[in-house]
C-alpha cells in the first residue's frame, strides 16, 4: 500500500479521516486501532513531504550549504539535524558546490518547496541574496556569517584570532607569516585575521607578513610553496586547518621539519588534526553546537518568538606538538 487512498480502503473509513489521523487530528479509538493495524501490516510510511507540500505550514526547514566535504560543514549539519530531529521538523539540504548563481537559486527554491524557515551557510551575503530573502518572506538565519539584515549564528572569529595571536607571541615568535582566504568571506578572511592583527599591535616588534589562500588542500600546498620562495618565517598562522595541512605537506616536500624547521598552526580543531604528526595547534570551534543553536532559533522566529539579533558561538585554543617553543632564544 502506497497512499493514503490504500488504506483508506482497506479501513472501510474516508481518504479523509486517514489524513485527518496521520496529521493528529480527531478520530474514534475504533478507528485509530484500526487504521494503526492497517498501517503496520502493511509498513506504511506516509510520504510527510508531499503532506507538508499541502499544509499551510510545514515541518521543513531547508539548509543552503556551500559544500559537502567540509568538516565544519558536516558538524555544523548534525548539529543542525540533532535539535530538528528532537523537535519533529525535517531537514531538507541543498549544496551549492560554492557557485553564488545556485546559492541565490536555491533560496527561491526552497521557497518553492514551503520550507517554513532557511538556514544558510554563506561565505557572503550581496544585496541579490537580501533581495531573494525579502522576496520569499520566510524566517532566515545566517551561520558563520553575520548581517545587518538578517539574524545569524556566529562563531567568535575576532576573539580566536586574537587568541592565536597571543598565543604564538608568548611563546616567542617575531618572524610571522598569516596565511588566509580572500576578504569575500567576512568571518575568516576578515574577522579571523583582525583578531590576529590585534594581537600583533599589542605585543609590537615583530616581522608579519600575510598571504592569500583557497579553502581547499591543494590550493594551500601551492600558496605554501609560493610563501616559502618567498621565505621561511618561524611560524606560519593558517586561517583554517585544510591550509594548515597544506601547509604541513608542502613543509614536507621541501624537508623543513615541523616545528623546529617552521612551526604551523590553523583554525577549526577538524578531527584529522590530532592525528597527524606532530599533532596541529589549532583552535576549537562548537560546529555542532552552533548548528543546534541555529536549529533552535529558526523554530522560534517561525513560531513568532523573539530572537537575539546575534547568537555567537565560543572557542578554546587547543595546543599541541605543531609549535616550537621560543621563549628565551635569541632569533635573528
Amino acid at each position: 500500500m502506497k497512499t493514503i487512498i490504500d488504506i483508506a480502503r482497506a479501513a472501510g473509513v474516508a481518504k479523509s479521516t486517514v489524513s485527518r489521523y496521520l496529521n493528529g487530528g480527531s478520530v474514534s479509538d475504533a478507528t485509530r486501532e484500526k487504521i494503526e493495524r492497517i498501517i503496520k501490516q502493511n509498513q506504511y510510511v506516509p510520504n510527510t513531504f508531499a503532506q507538508s507540500l499541502k499544509a499551510k505550514r510545514t515541518s521543513i526547514i531547508g539548509t543552503i550549504v556551500p559544500r559537502l566535504d567540509s568538516y565544519a560543514v558536516s558538524q555544523t549539519l548534525m548539529g543542525i539535524d540533532d535539535e530538528l530531529r528532537g523537535r519533529q521538523y525535517q531537514l531538507l539540504i541543498a549544496n551549492t558546490n560554492q557557485d553564488l548563481e545556485r546559492e541565490i537559486e536555491f533560496i527561491y527554491e526552497m521557497a518553492r518547496q514551503k520550507v517554513s524557515g532557511l538556514l544558510l551557510l554563506a561565505a557572503q551575503v550581496t544585496e541579490r541574496h537580501l533581495k531573494a530573502v525579502r522576496d520569499c518572506k520566510i524566517p532566515v538565519i545566517l551561520i558563520g556569517q553575520q548581517h545587518a539584515d538578517l539574524h545569524s549564528v556566529i562563531h567568535d572569529d575576532v576573539t580566536a584570532g586574537y587568541l592565536m595571536g597571543k598565543h604564538i607571541l608568548e611563546k616567542g615568535h617575531r618572524h610571522i607569516a598569516y596565511l588566509g582566504v580572500t576578504e569575500q568571506d567576512i568571518a575568516v578572511g576578515v574577522r579571523r585575521k583582525q583578531g590576529f592583527q590585534r594581537a600583533l599591535r599589542e605585543y609590537g616588534n615583530c616581522d608579519a607578513r600575510f598571504y592569500t589562500s583557497g579553502f581547499r588542500m591543494n590550493e594551500a600546498v601551492t600558496a605554501a610553496d609560493l610563501l616559502f620562495e618567498d621565505r621561511v618565517p618561524t611560524v606560519i598562522v593558517c586561517a583554517t586547518d585544510n591550509i594548515a595541512l597544506g601547509v604541513m605537506k608542502a613543509a614536507s616536500l621541501r624537508h623543513i621539519l615541523i616545528p623546529s624547521g617552521v612551526s604551523v598552526t590553523g583554525f577549526g580543531d577538524y578531527e584529522v588534526t590530532e592525528i597527524v604528526h606532530p599533532a596541529l595547534t589549532t583552535m576549537r570551534f562548537y560546529y555542532r553546537e552552533a548548528g543546534q543553536l541555529a536549529a533552535e532559533n529558526i523554530i522560534a522566529l517561525v513560531n513568532g518568538e523573539e530572537v537575539a539579533k546575534v547568537s555567537v558561538s565560543g572557542c578554546e585554543i587547543i595546543q599541541r606538538e605543531s609549535v616550537d617553543n621560543l621563549t628565551g632564544l635569541s632569533i635573528q
